[in-house]
């Protein structure tokens, strides 16, 4: 996405966005990544994912990793518009994902439809695409409903 989007963030500095974008999951290599819909009853998420980045950062010098560290933490705090942008753009994948991707049988589409709010509002681009997928999500859900009253209806004799 972060391709896709270079040129419509001129105020955004590219080399910058696109290394967050290769270093926010870093932290998942070693204990693995927490489905977006388990994340919020997971306080300790980040911090164990910075203890982690920080084990698979020792062997290099130490200047790259308080460079890749700093990125990391800047990423999420979403202190930059760089930072605020990766967020943007990784919460809005997360949704088209579960639009567009198979999921577990009875997912709840509805948790798209408020999944990285703060994070996609602000910006005007950002925004039209959130609503974009919003009404994807709202597709799926009616989909999931009509699908369930089929199957629930009693059948006629």
């Amino acid at each position: 996405m972060t391709l896709v989007f270079d040129k419509s963030f001129p105020n955004v500095d590219y080399a910058k966005l696109a290394k967050m974008c290769i270093i926010h999951d870093l932290g998942e290599a070693i204990g693995g990544d927490i489905p977006a819909v388990k994340q919020e009853a997971n306080d300790g998420k980040a911090v164990q994912e910075r203890q982690d980045l920080l084990l698979l950062l020792k062997p290099l010098p130490e200047h790259l990793q308080k460079e890749i560290t700093g990125l990391w933490d800047e990423y999420e705090q979403a202190i930059s518009p760089e930072a605020k942008l990766a967020k943007a753009l990784d919460k809005l994948e997360t949704i088209l994902q579960h639009n567009q991707g198979k999921n577990p049988k009875g997912f709840d589409y509805r948790f798209n439809l408020e999944y990285g709010k703060k994070y996609t509002t602000e910006d005007p681009l950002i925004a039209s695409l959130r609503m974009i997928l919003d009404q994807e999500t709202k597709i799926r859900i009616s989909n999931q409903t009509l699908v369930h009253e089929c199957v629930d209806e009693p059948k006629g004799n």
